[in-house]
């Protein structure tokens, strides 16, 4: 599946640096990441919990908007040897400036300048401003407001999502409301972590914010009428299989509900989340969904175009971009 065109609308820009760039970079700064890597080099956690300690503990080197910049420049180019000719990236605030805007235009301003040379050669990427959820809703307010205030196409206009991500068992999704309709008033398209821990009870909530796509979402398998309410909102979800068979979420890849719920008539996607922490690529999710339940061009050319009517950005992209899938 190498050869296929496609699109990815649920990966993490921090957790999508690669083991080698972060240990160089640890090196460079003289950061000691012992235990953050096994014995093969590759990120080292147990269970959800253990992987969002290594994920934080991993991502603390990258403290300068150059290293985003840098990080980011990386996961395009690699990324686009997948295949991928678009991608939407999930970063947050608190990581590029710990909330304060000032720093946080530095971060952006980095990152689009990498974003706009990989445009110029075919590569288009999005950046969704993200909240994280076991940091708390008082917190999330300052994340909101700086994408609110970086949201327009005047300043870069590579902002143009808003979602929440982290501890899904922490608060509900609705205690977020304020950052939501900060972002909602700032027309940025809506997005959040639910129906990956929480139970179909967490993906209402993400509706009840208004949220077009939900991240993951695969637990609306478990409620029937959930999957109708889906299906006739036209929610689009953000399915990571390989993600959600790395963390246990559903045993293997046989179990996996992805297939079911497009049967039902709703609209999935395949992303790969953070594919090295989940040893995966968007090469080997196609090829698994291929070889376990043999998916082929038809069935790749529909999650793509789903993606694309999905993605937050401008039609005149959108447009040009599904001529690919046509």
């Amino acid at each position: 599946m190498l050869s296929m065109k496609k699109t990815e609308i649920h990966l993490h820009l921090e957790g999508a640096a690669p083991p080698d760039f972060i240990r160089a970079l640890a090196r460079e700064k003289g950061v000691d990441l012992t235990g953050v890597f096994d014995e093969r080099g590759a990120y080292a956690y147990q269970g959800f919990e253990g992987f969002l300690r290594c994920y934080e503990a991993a991502t603390a080197v990258l403290k300068t908007p150059r290293d985003y910049a840098r990080l980011l420049a990386e996961v395009l180019e690699r990324s686009a040897e997948e295949g991928v000719i678009y991608t939407e990236f999930f970063v947050s605030p608190e990581f590029c400036g710990g909330g304060d805007l000032s720093a946080w235009r530095d971060y952006l301003a980095a990152m689009t300048e990498v974003a706009d040379e990989a445009r110029a050669q075919g590569i288009e990427s999005r950046g969704i401003v993200t909240i994280i959820r076991h940091f708390g809703p008082e917190r999330a307010r300052l994340t909101a407001r700086c994408a609110a205030e970086t949201a327009s196409a005047d300043w870069t206009g590579w902002v143009t999502g808003f979602g929440m991500g982290g501890a899904e068992q922490m608060h509900k999704a609705t205690d977020f409301a304020w950052s939501y309709d900060c972002a909602r008033e700032a027309g940025l398209g809506l997005t959040c972590h639910a129906g990956e821990w929480g139970g179909p009870a967490s993906i209402r909530e993400a509706l009840a914010l208004g949220c077009t796509r939900i991240g993951h979402g695969v637990q609306a398998i478990e409620d029937a009428e959930l999957m109708r309410d889906l299906r006739e909102a036209g929610v689009t979800l953000e399915v990571c299989p390989g993600s959600n068979v790395a963390l246990g979420v559903v045993p293997d890849w046989a179990a996996h509900p992805i297939a079911r719920l497009a049967d039902a008539g709703l609209r999935v996607t395949v992303s790969t989340d953070d594919p090295p922490f989940f040893h995966t690529t968007m090469r080997d999710e196609y090829d698994r969904l291929a070889s376990t339940f043999g998916w082929g061009d038809t069935e790749f050319r529909q999650i793509n175009l789903w993606a694309l009517e999905a993605a937050f950005c401008d039609q005149a992209t959108r447009d040009r971009l599904m001529k690919d899938f046509a």
